[in-house]
């Protein structure tokens, strides 16, 4: 579980995020970026989106959000990024493809959309 001072809650901030347009994607999940920080000090929030049309089972669209949480605590953990903080938000969404992928496979997609920012240097 993340902490709480890392999750993105409210509608008005998933809609900043969104109206940024910047984003990433990869084969299961696309990353949709916020603005850049001016206050070093407040943390990068992070919110994880599932839709209906991936599957109409809440219990599904949960797990791929577990899958996907549990991903991103292990990179908060060990810092693997120094690129995530330079945001103000970061929105994880799954496509369709996700259903079907185990931890590793979804881990990796997640890696790879990171990896993507680094490179860039949005």
């Amino acid at each position: 579980m993340l902490k709480k001072q890392n999750r993105l809650k409210n509608k008005s901030a998933f809609s900043a995020t969104y109206k940024n347009n910047t984003y990433l994607i990869s084969e299961s999940v696309v990353l949709y970026l916020g603005k850049i920080k001016t206050d070093e000090n407040c943390p990068t929030r992070v919110g994880f989106v599932v839709s209906k049309k991936v599957h109409k089972r809440a219990v599904k669209r949960n797990r791929i959000k577990r899958l996907m949480r549990e991903s991103l605590r292990l990179v908060f953990k060990e810092n693997k990024f120094d690129q995530i903080n330079k945001f103000q938000s970061l929105i994880f969404v799954a496509r369709e493809g996700a259903l079907d992928k185990n931890f590793n496979e979804i881990n990796n997609n997640i890696l790879t959309l990171l990896h993507k920012t680094a490179i860039k240097n949005l």
